[in-house]
């Protein structure tokens, strides 16, 4: 029976192909939309998000117009339950939404282990540790601009020399560029001496994170610049928050792609019944039961859909893994790469919809009576 299929489908070449193709842009888009969902979710949600807190200037957004003094890191460290504080100077080239953007994060070169979690693939830390100008770049970035260990790397203001390359459990950092915090602080045309643009904090295990949060703007109130403070995730959350309802609405994209998979095949479902209706009435003369001749057309609309899903979702995977995109707004990266729950739910979806597909037209091929059915032209 399945070879049966297998001829159904060969007999108008034509038609199958182009049902594929439609299959495959639409699981294309599909796979592109949900990588970026996905970028989203792990931007918020990851256990690097919410594991602590970030002092940021009230009411400021872009990295550029947010100056906290570096003697608040003293201030903060003695408020209850704070474990560490890491002053953190922040450039980038451009604070507006843009898939290439540089980001630079001038940190302590010696407390950087602590808020972070990363390998370094290639090269070492020594030169980012002893050298002023010396900086870690994260993989992602490293690939898409061409980076390597031991160049000189220049945009705008900055130029530093790349120690080493850091792969990171957190998609987002292999965007971003660590450098000493001084070299930063004083670049050329920065003019950020003793000021950072943010302080992150790591809280004692058993302290509530919100309390720890609002007793330190509390005790900043009085300070010469007011902060605002937050959890890791929430801080994301709200520096995309441009981004955010644009790539809600993109879910909805996504639905109308698996919509338009559903209806593609369905209708090539359907003009195959109709133009076999009697073949399917023979098959019932020789005792092909109704559920048989069932599964025959829901095979068949399945394999169009699987074929083609496959496709369009091996296309978009290859793609974005090879082009390593990250959208970037407010010094803030949301990586858009692929997994293997994307690569599973695209398969599930393609199963799924070529089944549905499928459901109508098969009852149409056992419910027109027999002799009706040979009685066709």
């Amino acid at each position: 029976m399945f070879r049966y299929v297998l001829k159904t489908l060969l007999r108008h070449r034509t038609r199958t192909l182009l049902t594929i193709c439609g299959a495959a842009v639409a699981m294309f888009v599909f796979c592109g939309v949900e990588a970026i969902q996905e970028g989203l979710r792990r931007l918020v949600t990851d256990s690097e998000s919410n594991r602590g807190l970030v002092v940021y200037q009230e009411n400021r957004f872009c990295p550029s117009t947010s100056h906290l003094p570096v003697d608040y890191a003293r201030q903060i460290a003695k408020i209850p339950g704070v474990r560490e504080v890491m002053p953190v100077q922040v450039w980038t080239n451009n604070c507006r939404a843009s898939l290439d953007v540089v980001v630079f994060n001038g940190v302590n070169p010696q407390q950087v282990a602590q808020f972070r979690t990363f390998n370094i693939v290639d090269g070492t830390a020594r030169g980012f540790e002893t050298e002023s100008n010396g900086a870690l770049v994260g993989f992602t970035l490293a690939q898409r601009r061409g980076i390597k260990v031991g160049e000189t790397f220049s945009i705008g203001p900055m130029s530093v020399k790349v120690s080493g390359i850091f792969r990171s459990e957190v998609a987002a950092e292999e965007n971003v560029i660590f450098t000493p915090l001084d070299y930063l602080q004083l670049a050329e045309g920065t003019d950020r001496a003793g000021t950072v643009t943010l302080h992150e904090v790591i809280v004692q295990s058993g302290f509530d994170l919100n309390q720890v949060a609002e007793s330190i703007d509390q005790n900043l109130k009085s300070g010469p610049v007011a902060t605002k403070t937050r959890t890791r995730g929430a801080f994301m959350a709200n520096a995309v928050t441009d981004l955010v309802d644009f790539i809600r609405f993109t879910a909805w994209l996504g639905y109308a792609c698996l919509g338009l998979v559903l209806s593609i095949v369905a209708t090539t479902t359907v003009m195959s019944v109709q133009d076999r209706i009697k073949e399917y009435a023979v098959l019932q003369t020789l005792g092909v039961r109704p559920l048989t001749a069932m599964r025959l057309v829901v095979t068949e609309s399945s394999l169009l859909c699987i074929i083609g899903g496959l496709l369009g979702a091996g296309i978009a995977i290859s793609l974005l893994a090879w082009l390593r995109l990250a959208m970037t707004t407010e010094g803030v990266s949301l990586g858009i790469a692929p997994s293997f729950r994307l690569a599973g739910l695209a398969a599930v979806l393609s199963v799924a919809v070529g089944v549905l597909a499928g459901i109508g037209p098969a009852i149409q091929a056992v419910q027109t009576p027999i002799v009706a059915a040979l009685r066709r032209d």
